[in-house]
């Protein structure tokens, strides 16, 4: 490094020196910087719902079925495909019976050989279930080619949005239904998480994959809150403050993998729901005593909506950000 370029990285120094004044440090970790040189390779290569992942990353892609959201699907696949990292589809309802936007869920050339899921809700189930086309889950799993099912769990989501639908049955009856179809389940909720004894039933099931959908992350109750009339609102408001955050969820699945050891069937985990970057990440799975990956969709969506490069630059940053983490950051 030449005394030019020196002096103006140490005038650089001077001069960023206020604006670099940290308030407030991360207590989750011990940072130690002596055991190991800057993180170089791979991370280790993860297996996961019997896939093999290149990082423990999931994103959840939200919809399909407008223009703006094939640009985003694909661009998450393409980052799925590029980076090793496994997706779920947005909710496929819109191509149960019609083929019109069924290109927008088609992203198998994409993701590659990364893990890929299709996604109903409880609600759509129900209707299949009692209108007696099951080969609909089958087929769908087939147009899209993906490795099997996400079904996501909103009572809360529907029973505060305008047009929401109504559960006849219980959702783990229905989940319970769901597994004789014989393809992969994974179960999600969509931003209040699981509490201990729903968990539990879950843990007692041979699915594929638990994902959190934890408190703390985007809220699709409240999200439907700002759809309906004020009186409404004003009367569920606190409803959609229902939950669990993913910190808490991954200490009550701690606590069952110990109570029901012998009795559970090993699903993998996917711990999602206010998990904004790769220190999140890395703290709640080094935390986790299960096969765990975490889930991020905000972040990601954030950088899907336009030019590609934007959301391979932010991908590879939180990859390089999880070596980072790995190499100097020990749990408290």
């Amino acid at each position: 490094m030449g005394h030019q370029q020196t002096s103006d990285r140490k005038k650089d120094h001077i001069d960023l020196a206020f604006k670099s004044s940290i308030a407030k440090q991360d207590s989750r970790f011990y940072y130690e910087p002596l055991f190991d040189g800057h993180p170089s390779g791979d991370l280790s290569e993860i297996s996961f719902v019997g896939k093999k992942m290149r990082a423990p990353i999931w994103i959840s892609s939200m919809t399909g079925g407008t223009k703006e959201a094939a640009i985003i699907n694909k661009n998450l696949a393409r980052a799925c495909g590029q980076f090793g990292l496994g997706m779920g589809l947005g909710s496929c309802r819109i191509i149960l019976e019609d083929d019109e936007f069924l290109a927008d869920f088609q992203l198998r050339k994409f993701v590659k050989d990364a893990p890929l899921y299709a996604n109903l809700g409880i609600a759509q189930l129900e209707e299949i279930f009692d209108a007696n086309k099951n080969a609909l889950v089958k087929e769908l799993i087939n147009k899209t080619e993906t490795d099997g099912l996400i079904i996501h769990v909103n009572p809360l989501q529907e029973w505060l949005q305008p047009e929401g639908d109504f559960f006849k049955k219980s959702p783990i009856s229905t989940i319970k239904q769901a597994l004789d179809l014989g393809v992969n389940i994974i179960v999600k909720e969509v931003g209040q998480g699981f509490g201990p004894d729903s968990l539990k039933e879950l843990m007692k099931l041979p699915l594929s994959a638990i994902d959190f959908g934890a408190h703390g992350g985007t809220n699709f109750s409240m999200l439907e809150m700002h759809r309906t009339k004020e009186i409404r609102q004003e009367a569920y408001e606190k409803v959609s403050h229902w939950g669990h955050s993913a910190e808490e969820m991954v200490g009550f699945h701690n606590c069952l993998l110990e109570e029901l050891e012998g009795q559970h069937c090993n699903a993998d985990i996917i711990i999602s729901g206010g998990v904004r970057d790769f220190m999140d990440g890395y703290y709640l799975t080094e935390k986790s005593y299960a096969n765990s990956i975490y889930g991020q969709a905000s972040a990601f969506l954030k950088y899907a909506r336009g030019d590609y490069a934007d959301l391979e630059e932010y991908t590879q940053l939180q990859i390089e950000g999880l070596k980072l983490a790995k190499t100097y950051l020990r749990l408290r």
